[in-house]
């Protein structure tokens, strides 16, 4: 089997990931630092520490061009070896990018490098347009959202633009920790979808 492309993802009730006014300096909005607090609070021990763990097997990253939130949650929580992001157009040189930076315009190309960058280790997805690119494309093989019990009202939302195809989900477990529940997701598409 293929190592799988997952999205990690903090989300409130709302499906906000990041609040209004997300920019260089306030990376996660207004009040989006809110969906993160389960990292600093985490105990090595619980289900957030276990989540955390196994997040940091990740082989590869692939995360939007131009996202604040995802440069935030790479440069502060992770270090992986390459970084692809599926942008419509390259990004400024003067976005700073750790590790090996790849920026690919196709996502079905941008699929498959990160894929083999990361040997049998699994490629984390960072970022809405990534997450949203890669599912249209039907790239995306598993979800673990963060369940965060907060409505931040307005800001940046993971599950827009997806078309009208209808995605299946399939809840593989639960993890319940103080302030968070983790919720991972195996994604397949139901017959006759796009």
């Amino acid at each position: 089997m293929r190592n799988p492309i997952r999205l990690y993802m903090s989300m409130p009730l709302d499906d906000h990931i990041a609040g209004p006014d997300d920019r260089p300096g306030q990376e996660l909005g207004r009040d989006g630092g809110r969906l993160f607090n389960w990292l600093d609070d985490r105990n090595p021990d619980g289900p957030s520490g276990q989540v955390y763990r196994e997040a940091l097997a990740t082989g590869a990253l692939i995360s939007g061009g131009t996202s604040p939130s995802s440069t935030w949650w790479v440069r502060t929580r992770i270090g992986t070896p390459s970084w692809w992001s599926p942008c419509r157009r390259r990004a400024s040189s003067k976005v700073r990018r750790p590790g090996h930076a790849r920026f690919v315009t196709d996502v079905d190309d941008c699929a498959h490098q990160a894929r083999t960058a990361a040997g049998d280790r699994p490629v984390m997805v960072h970022g809405a347009s990534a997450a949203q690119a890669l599912l249209r494309a039907g790239h995306l093989d598993e979800m673990e959202i963060h369940l965060i019990p907060v409505l931040l009202g307005e800001g940046r939302r993971l599950f827009d633009h997806l078309g009208t195809g209808h995605i299946e989900l399939d809840l593989v477990r639960r993890l319940d920790d103080r302030d968070v529940t983790h919720l991972p997701y195996r994604v397949h598409r139901s017959e006759g979808s796009a």
